[in-house]
């Protein structure tokens, strides 16, 4: 079993005041889960049906119809980026983290709703 490494909680997180019910949060964290894991089987279907298409030319097959658009997507150019630092003797390139990622599990046992000290904070 893997170690996982918390995040802190974003600064807009709900006081213990605002929270819904517990069981209105356990309903939340099922649906949740039930549409990551739904997400997650489409995705791999997604994968595995564009490995073929991706291979194709453009074209009419049948009732499909195969063809590329341009994104209007950017992304910077790290490899340029990198050669520009480099070549300016300006050091790595900055780089910050992404934003923490929401996790959700579903456990066998309640455990304790809130923190101790949100508890004590809110008194």
């Amino acid at each position: 079993m893997s170690c996982v490494v918390e995040a802190p909680d974003p600064a807009d997180v709900l006081i213990v005041d605002e929270l819904p019910t517990v069981e209105a949060i356990e309903a939340e964290a099922r649906e949740y889960e039930r549409a990551a894991d739904q997400a997650r089987r489409a995705d791999r279907g997604k994968r595995a049906a564009k490995k073929v298409l991706d291979k194709l030319p453009a074209g009419i097959y049948g009732t499909g119809k195969v063809f590329r658009t341009p994104s209007s997507r950017q992304t910077p150019d790290l490899a340029e980026i990198t050669r520009i630092f480099k070549a300016n003797n300006l050091g790595p390139v900055p780089m910050k983290p992404c934003a923490p990622s929401l996790k959700v599990e579903l456990v066998e046992t309640a455990a304790p709703v809130v923190d101790e000290t949100l508890v004590g904070a809110a008194a």
